[in-house]
């Protein structure tokens, strides 16, 4: 019985790419904590809930980029004896808080809502749409500092859609600020409240869905299982496939370990070529780390669960 612990690291991110997603965290961060401060100010001071809703929302966002920024620091830390894969995991919990937080966030919004619709008060629309309509130029303008990197990893996808979310939002603000100072309409700002509760709450539940799975080591939503199964079957020499495990080892990297089942009387040169085939297709898979197992004879008798 052999045992192969391969360890490729050809699809992680490359210092070049490290360097630039670290960079758009920064700008991103700094640009959005500007805005919220210039945000809650004018809120505050013009009495607008959808302006205040929306700063509650960017900071959840400046939160979220931080905790991202610091998931990648701890990432790249050197495995340990106690932290044998390091700190990857960091970029997990990373994503499962800044989901939790945009949720708090969402129940904040929707009671303040509430509340304004008993007690409406005036609100200076034309005022409100500028502060809003800068929103737009900041968040689209940090939008677009992950759109290359958006799809290679968790953390950044879900600030590159957070973003654009806000950006739309500012959008939606811009107009019911211009519509409550020409028809003096004044529930249009605790509507806007809860049309921005309601986007946070679309951007967020796929993000807080995913954050869970991985953090449970479940099987990440790219990968489908059995079309892994079935490609690792398909390999020449490759009799049966059990004991197959795959979970997220951080954001970016994932891994599986797995009994291959062979077929009789094959060479150490050939079961060497069989498992380099694996590899390839595994990483094709977004699978970079693999450990296998091969076997000649299967457990025809196995009862185990995860057999």
């Amino acid at each position: 019985m052999a045992h192969e612990h391969h360890h490729d690291h050809g699809h992680h991110h490359g210092p070049t790419v490290l360097t630039s997603i670290n960079r758009a965290l920064i700008i991103g961060a700094v640009l959005n904590s500007v805005y919220v401060a210039v945000e809650f100010i004018a809120g505050f001071y013009y009495n607008s809930l959808a302006l205040t809703a929306d700063a509650g929302h960017n900071l959840s966002d400046v939160a979220s980029l931080l905790l991202s920024l610091l998931a990648f620091r701890l990432a790249r830390v050197r495995n340990t004896t106690n932290f044998t894969y390091g700190y990857r995991k960091s970029t997990v919990l990373a994503s499962l808080t800044n989901a939790i937080i945009l949720s708090v966030t969402i129940g904040a919004i929707i009671w303040e809502s509430i509340q304004r619709f008993r007690h409406p008060e005036p609100v200076p629309g034309v005022s409100v749409a500028w502060v809003a309509g800068f929103g737009i130029l900041v968040n689209a303008s940090s939008a677009l500092l992950f759109f290359r990197d958006k799809e290679h990893d968790l953390n950044v996808k879900g600030a590159y859609l957070h973003l654009l979310a806000d950006a739309l939002v500012s959008l939606g603000v811009v107009v019911a600020g211009l519509l409550i100072s020409y028809t003096g309409w004044v529930w249009l700002d605790p509507i806007s409240g809860l049309v921005v509760a309601g986007v946070i709450l679309g951007s967020t539940w796929r993000l807080l869905n995913d954050s869970l799975r991985l953090s449970l080591d479940g099987v990440p939503a790219d990968i489908q299982l059995t079309d892994v199964l079935t490609d690792l079957r398909t390999i020449n020499g490759v009799r049966d496939v059990h004991h197959v495990h795959v979970w997220a080892m951080s954001t970016t990297e994932n891994a599986l370990t797995a009994h291959l089942v062979l077929d009789p009387g094959l060479s150490d040169q050939q079961i060497t070529a069989l498992k380099h085939d694996a590899r390839h297709r595994l990483e094709h898979r977004n699978i970079s780390h693999a450990t296998l197992e091969t076997e000649v004879v299967a457990e025809t008798d196995c009862e185990a669960e995860n057999c």
